[in-house]
């Protein structure tokens, strides 16, 4: 009797391993496919981050636009970034952005840690959607880069026509200046965001993500000029673009 109970005892003991391992196994397969599945969304959105050189189909769109026909700036010069980036929903958006090839790299990184950070741009969008007209493209609190123009009254090309300066979230980061004891707002509608005090949405100040990045890649803060403030202005410091182009004087 003792002998059969014990028989029984292992058969159960037996049985109840068997589940066990049966258990963890389901569990552990279960396990490697969501890191599967999370490792082949992570590859899916690598994707969408990349870099070419001006095609002639992204030519046609910014010719007489942004790359005007007196551009001085060598179409060989610029690149075409795809990125995928969040607004402040948390919805995905695609997003593409035209800069000089000196500083693609960089962007790219800094506009890829911020997507995987969750951190929340509005608009990624080529400023020829809104006809080159900065303006517009600020109102719409779009993010982006190259517009070629000279500065007003030199034959000194801007670094935003050097595809060399990015704005980001340009409606909540206005910029703002005093002349001849005027104040200019651009964008007009940015003026309720002049308070750098207040709390609202998209704001960029020395605690914000966006802002470590772009000075940890060598850009200044148009936040941090004393003369104005362009809160949503990153640039490559004169010095710098001084080497890479010589000759704009």
């Amino acid at each position: 009797m003792k002998k059969a109970i014990a028989v029984i005892v292992a058969a159960a003991l037996a049985c109840a391993a068997g589940f066990a391992l049966s258990a963890c196994g389901q569990q552990s397969n279960g396990s490697s496919a969501s890191d599967a599945e999370s490792s082949a969304a992570t590859s899916q959105a690598e994707e969408q981050f990349y870099i070419e050189p001006i095609s002639d189909e992204v030519f046609e769109r910014i010719y007489g636009k942004s790359f005007k026909e007196d551009c001085t700036l060598p179409r060989e010069d610029l690149r075409y970034l795809h990125v995928l980036h969040v607004d402040l929903n948390g919805e995905e958006h695609e997003g593409e952005m035209i800069v000089n090839y000196h500083i693609a790299d960089d962007v790219l990184d800094i506009l890829r840690q911020l997507y995987e950070a969750n951190y929340p741009i509005e608009k990624i969008r080529l400023v020829d959607e809104y006809d080159a007209d900065d303006e517009r493209s600020m109102e719409d609190n779009n993010s982006s880069s190259f517009n070629f123009r000279f500065i007003s009254h030199t034959t000194r090309v801007s670094k935003h026509g050097l595809g060399l300066a990015v704005d980001i979230n340009t409606l909540y980061n206005p910029y703002t200046k005093v002349v001849d004891g005027e104040r200019i707002i651009e964008p007009i509608t940015g003026e309720p965001y002049l308070d750098r005090e207040a709390d609202f949405p998209y704001k960029i100040d020395h605690e914000d993500l966006c802002y470590k990045l772009f000075t940890e890649h060598g850009f200044e803060w148009g936040g941090d000029w004393e003369d104005r403030k362009d809160y949503q202005h990153f640039e490559i410091p004169t010095a710098q673009v001084e080497e890479w182009y010589p000759s704009n004087e």
